[in-house]
C-alpha cells in the first residue's frame, strides 16, 4: 500500500480565485491537499476561508497566528536596517514571505507532506521568495508552482479561464471578473498591482487605498507621538495628546498603523525593478512602518558615529536588496542582519514626531547615549575647540583639489 504522504501537498491558500482553483486542480491531479493560511495581520475571514477550503476538498486547513513573530523577527530587524528597496518600497510583502514560508514548512513537516504549493505567478517576485525560503528550511521539499507548469498555464491563460473553471466546479468567488487590480495584505502593508494599474501613466482609482484615509479627509488637527527606542528597536510609544501608551511589539506596531492610517501616512506609487528582470508598477501603503522608520533614522543619526553609519548605510542597502530578492534565510542575509544588529547597541532614546496629512515631522529627540555635544557645536560657546585648527584641516583637505586643478590646467595648456 502506498504512503499517502507521497502525494500530500501543503497549499498556501487565501480563498481567492487563483488558490481556490489551484486547490481543486491539485485534487484533480491526485494530490491530498492540506490548506494553509498564515494569520499575518490581513483583514480576512479565516473561518470562511477554512469552510471554503474544506468544501472544495481539502483534508484540513491550518491557520497559525504569526503576527507577533512577524513584528518581532522580521519587521523589527527591517526598522533597525532602515530597509527600503530602491529607496522607497518598505518591503511589506517581501518581509512577510519568509515568515509565511517558515510557518508553511513547519506545517509540511508536521503533516509529513513531501510537497508545498503556492499561487504566485510565473512573472513575479513571490514565487522566488516562497521557494527560496522553502528550500532553505527544508532542502528535500518539492515545490509545485502551477503558474510555471505548461499543463496549468496553457489551460488557464487568463482570469477569464479561471472564472469559467470556478463556475464549472462550484467555486464561490469573492470577486467578479471586473475586479480591476490584485492585492496583497498583511499587518505591515497592502500592495496593489496589475489590472488598471499596469499603465504607469494612469492615476490610481479613487478609493483604492484601504489602510489609509485620503489626505484631504485626514484630520485638520495634528497628533504628537513620543517613540522610545532601545538598541534600535521601538519599546514604547505614547500619544502626547490623549496619553495612550503601548509597550509590546505587536501592540506598538498595530497602534502606529492605526495612527498612520488616520493621518494618511505611508502611501507610495512606484515603478520598481523586479528581481526576475522586469519593471512593474505598484501602489503600497505602509502607515506604521513609515512612522517608525522616520523616527529610527532620526535617533540613529543622533547616536551613531559618522563613519559607522556610513558603513551601516551600505549594509542597509544590501539587506533591503537581499530581502526583496527572497534571500532572508541565506548566509549573507544572516550575516548582514547580525552586523546591523551590532551597530544598534547605542541607538537608544526618544523621538517626538508630529503626524499630519500624510507627513511625519520630527520635532525633537533625546538620548543618554547621544554623540551630540551642545557646548562643542554652539555658536555662542567656544568649548573644547580651537578655531585656528580648522585652517590646517582645510589646507590638508585642499591638497588633492589643488593637485587636480593643476593636472587639468596642464592638460589644457599641453604642458
Amino acid at each position: 500500500m502506498s504512503d499517502p504522504s507521497s502525494r500530500r501537498v501543503v497549499l498556501a491558500y487565501s480563498g481567492g480565485l487563483d488558490t481556490s482553483c489551484i486547490l481543486v486542480w491539485l485534487i484533480e491531479q491526485g494530490y491530498e491537499v492540506i490548506a494553509f493560511c498564515a494569520n499575518i495581520g490581513q483583514d480576512e475571514d479565516f473561518e470562511a476561508a477554512k469552510e471554503k477550503a474544506l468544501k472544495l476538498g481539502a483534508k484540513r486547513m491550518v491557520i497559525p497566528d504569526v503576527r507577533a513573530e512577524f513584528v518581532e523577527e522580521f519587521i523589527w530587524p527591517a526598522i533597525q536596517a532602515n530597509a527600503a528597496y530602491e529607496d522607497r518600497y518598505l518591503l511589506g510583502t517581501a518581509l512577510a514571505r519568509p515568515c509565511i514560508a517558515r510557518a508553511m514548512i513547519k506545517v509540511a513537516v508536521e503533516e509529513k507532506a513531501q510537497f508545498v504549493s503556492h499561487g504566485a505567478t510565473g512573472k513575479g517576485n513571490d514565487q522566488i521568495r516562497f521557494e527560496l525560503g522553502a528550500y532553505a528550511l527544508h532542502p528535500t521539499i518539492k515545490v509545485i508552482s502551477p503558474w510555471r507548469l505548461p499543463e496549468f498555464y496553457n489551460r488557464f491563460q487568463g482570469r477569464a479561464d479561471l472564472f469559467k473553471y470556478a463556475q464549472e466546479h462550484g467555486i464561490a468567488l469573492p470577486v467578479t471578473p471586473k475586479a480591476p487590480w490584485s492585492m496583497d495584505a498583511n499587518l505591515m502593508h497592502i500592495s496593489y498591482e496589475s489590472g488598471v494599474l499596469e499603465d504607469p501613466a494612469k492615476h490610481a482609482p479613487p478609493g483604492i487605498y484601504q489602510m489609509t484615509v485620503d489626505p484631504e479627509q485626514a484630520p485638520d488637527q495634528a497628533e504628537k507621538i513620543l517613540i522610545s527606542f532601545k538598541n534600535g528597536l521601538p519599546v514604547h510609544v505614547k500619544n502626547l495628546g490623549n496619553s495612550t501608551e503601548k509597550n509590546k511589539p505587536l501592540e506598538i506596531f498595530s497602534y502606529m498603523n492605526e495612527l498612520g492610517g488616520k493621518h494618511s501616512i505611508g502611501r507610495i506609487d512606484i515603478v520598481e525593478n523586479r528581481f526576475i528582470g522586469m519593471k512593474s508598477r505598484g501602489l503600497y501603503e505602509t502607515p506604521g512602518g513609515t512612522i517608525l522608520l522616520a523616527a529610527h533614522m532620526d535617533i540613529e543619526l543622533f547616536t551613531l558615529d559618522r563613519e559607522v553609519r556610513k558603513i551601516k548605510r551600505n549594509l542597509d542597502i544590501a539587506f533591503s536588496d537581499q530581502v526583496y530578492k527572497g534571500f532572508w534565510f541565506s548566509p549573507e542575509c544572516e550575516y548582514t542582519r547580525a552586523c546591523i544588529q551590532g551597530s544598534q547597541n547605542h541607538v537608544t532614546g526618544n523621538v517626538t514626531v508630529k503626524l499630519y496629512k500624510g507627513g511625519v515631522y520630527i520635532l525633537g529627540r533625546e538620548s543618554p547615549l547621544s554623540l551630540y555635544n551642545a557646548e562643542l557645536v554652539s555658536m555662542d560657546v567656544q568649548g573644547d575647540y580651537e578655531p585656528t585648527d580648522a585652517g590646517g584641516f582645510i589646507k590638508i583637505n585642499a591638497l588633492r583639489l589643488q593637485e587636480y586643478c593643476r593636472l587639468r590646467q596642464n592638460q589644457t595648456t599641453g604642458k
